[in-house]
Parts: structure tokens; C-alpha cells; sequence
């Protein structure tokens, strides 16, 4: 099965999930390939969690679910060093920011000290715990999802959260007719569990390697300055 194949199979199995929104399905597709991190912000209750857990459950890695709290601590994310008697030296016992896809649910509503912990991961795929560097599973993709900042219990991701996340998508209610299939078929706990991976992690990383190779034109790129230019003033 060639690239553009593998693409339209990932897409295709989100879809079966995510009724009537192939944009937005889309551009979580795009931000995986591009290896980017996806930030969704949107009203409860329109499928961002879903949209994450298909996206997770289509590809033949780890997945992790990190519920931010008020009370999380940046130890709860990344791990922590524990003494081990026996042996009379520190293990370190990795948080779940050790997956391929990790869904950071509800960011916003964790303290800001937590949020920049996942900073280096997101950057650099690796983390640093008490003096040591660990890498994390490639591929590697932070998806986060937010309420909008007006809900109550919710703290604004800094500027510096924000830049490292390729795109911030919203979803949107679905249509008449799609809600209709979303009610006609079985009510289940968690929809996405139904879905079986498509790709597995080493055809993701051959499909970001040959993202890497296109061929970008002086005439887009030129048209990409300005664009960049332009938000600047």
C-alpha cells in the first residue's frame, strides 16, 4: 500500500467515529505526519476526547490519557526517581508522558508549573528528571484538549505552551444528519474502542520521513514569510 493509501486508511477509520467533520479529521492527520502536537479547544461535549482516542487507536502504538487537574503536579506527568531498598539505588518510574500519542485532557484547567512540564517533551522528545535525560517512543504526538477560557476553573496556556503546538483546531457541533448517526449506533462507553490500528508506528515515521523530503517552491516559501511578516505588525 503506497503513502497516499496509508493516509486515506487513517483517515477513513477516524471517520468512522468522528461523523461529518473529514476537515477536522483532516488536520489531526496532517498534524501527526508533519510531527506536530494538536491543540483542540472547543465546547464539552463535541468529541474532543474522541477525536484523540481515534486518532491513538488507528495507530499501532501507546496511548496515554492525562486528566489535568488543579492539584496535578508535573511528577505526575513526567515520573519520578523512587529509592529502591534492595539495591540501595534511585529508579526512575516514567510517567504517562512515555507513549506515542498522549492525550493532555483539559489542559487548561491545571496550574501553569504543571503545564510547562510538558515543554521539553513537546520540543525535544525527551524529558529530564532529576539530572537524567530520557528519551520518549517515536513517533511522539501531544494531543490537548481545552474548554474555552470563559469556563469557570480554567487557566490560559502561556505563549510559551501555545508555540509548541503545529495548529489549534476547533470541531463544532455536527449537522442534523450526522448527530442522527451518532445516535443510531450503539451507545457505547468509549466509541473509539471499537477502532482497529491501521498504520503501525514504523510506517508513521517512513510517512513524516517522506513529509520531510517534499519539495518546498522560493514562491511559497516567500509567500509563508509574508504571511509570517504580517502577523508580526
Amino acid at each position: 500500500m503506497d503513502a497516499g493509501h496509508k493516509i486515506q486508511a487513517l483517515r477513513s477509520n477516524i471517520e468512522r467515529i468522528i461523523k461529518g467533520k473529514p476537515a477536522v479529521v483532516e488536520m489531526a492527520v496532517v498534524a501527526l505526519l508533519a510531527r506536530g502536537h494538536l491543540l483542540i479547544e472547543d465546547v464539552p461535549g463535541v468529541g474532543k476526547t474522541t477525536l484523540a482516542h481515534s486518532l491513538a487507536r488507528s495507530l499501532g502504538g501507546t496511548f496515554r490519557r492525562i486528566q489535568f487537574t488543579s492539584d496535578l503536579l508535573p511528577a505526575d506527568i513526567l515520573g519520578v526517581s523512587v529509592f529502591h531498598q534492595q539495591k540501595q539505588t534511585f529508579e526512575f518510574k516514567p510517567g504517562p508522558i512515555f507513549a506515542h500519542i498522549v492525550l493532555a485532557d483539559e489542559i487548561n484547567r491545571t496550574t501553569p508549573k504543571t503545564q510547562s512540564s510538558l515543554l521539553e517533551a513537546m520540543n525535544e522528545a525527551q524529558v529530564s528528571v532529576d539530572s537524567q535525560t530520557y528519551p520518549l517512543p517515536r513517533p511522539f504526538m501531544v494531543i490537548a484538549t481545552q474548554n474555552p477560557w470563559e469556563y469557570h476553573g480554567t487557566f490560559p496556556l502561556p505563549e510559551s505552551q501555545l508555540d509548541r503546538f503545529l495548529m489549534r483546531i476547533r470541531i463544532g457541533y455536527p449537522d442534523r444528519a450526522d448527530e442522527k448517526k451518532v445516535l443510531d449506533r450503539p451507545q457505547l462507553l468509549h466509541p473509539a474502542d471499537e477502532l482497529e490500528p491501521v498504520l503501525t508506528t514504523q510506517e508513521v515515521l517512513d510517512l513524516q520521513e517522506r513529509v520531510e523530503k517534499v519539495r518546498l517552491d522560493d514562491s511559497l516559501m516567500e509567500y509563508l514569510l509574508a504571511i509570517i511578516a504580517a502577523t508580526r505588525r
